[in-house]
């Protein structure tokens, strides 16, 4: 089974990555500021931060893969790019990296405009959006060989909204998914079901996908 670290694993997204993680038999480390007191049974809990990089690397020794699940926002905001950049540097090479990104990075349509540029977009959403995004662009930009992929949720994607658990969700590639009303959804769990499934069989390679129902 592959040895995996979610940074951020005690948060919504971070937290139902864990579950599904453990769940399929996969050795897993949740690093966060504080270890919480409700902790996944068969997950291993560290304290650790981005902001502090050199040691958070020491602290990851031997996984084969980090999921990046930090949300910029609050005292955060600002400090999530910067920091997944030097991580990317410091992590061995052959480390794959997953970034759990935002909706607002994703394309309406096929070689559309971004969802955060469409007037709809909640205003006070575009700092956090615009960090996600200048991730998703040191990514390809090129990590010095490193593998990678990129996972925008739907726009109802939240613990406001947390759902249930299908197993299922649609790839939309670089665009948004949406069902037949418009809408943009995807539970918590499913999302992470989307991301387990990418780490046990990659198809985005160095590469974005987003996922919905």
């Amino acid at each position: 089974m592959t040895r995996i670290a979610v940074i951020g694993g005690t948060g919504y997204a971070g937290s139902n990555i864990v579950t599904e993680a453990v769940n399929r038999g996969h050795t897993v480390v949740s690093v966060a500021r504080r270890v919480a007191d409700d902790r996944v049974p068969g997950a291993t809990y560290i304290e650790g931060s981005l902001v502090d990089v050199p040691s958070l690397v020491a602290e990851l020794e031997g996984v084969d893969v980090v999921v990046v699940a930090v949300a910029a926002r609050g005292a955060m905001l600002g400090q999530v790019r910067p920091n997944v950049a030097e991580l990317l540097v410091e992590l061995p090479r052959d480390v794959r990296v997953g970034v759990v990104g935002g909706a607002g990075g994703s394309l309406v349509a096929p070689g559309g405009g971004r969802v955060i540029d469409q007037p709809s977009f909640t205003e006070e959403y575009k700092p956090e959006a615009l960090e996600a995004i200048g991730m998703l662009e040191d990514l390809e930009s090129g990590t010095g060989g490193r593998d990678w992929f990129y996972i925008h949720p739907a726009g109802g994607f939240g613990a406001w909204a947390p759902g249930e658990r299908t197993g299922t969700y649609r790839d939309g590639g670089d665009v948004i998914v949406t069902d037949a009303d418009g809408e943009s959804f995807i539970s918590g769990a499913d999302f992470a079901v989307a991301v387990v499934d990418e780490i046990e069989s990659p198809k985005h390679s160095r590469e974005r996908f987003s996922v919905g129902y």
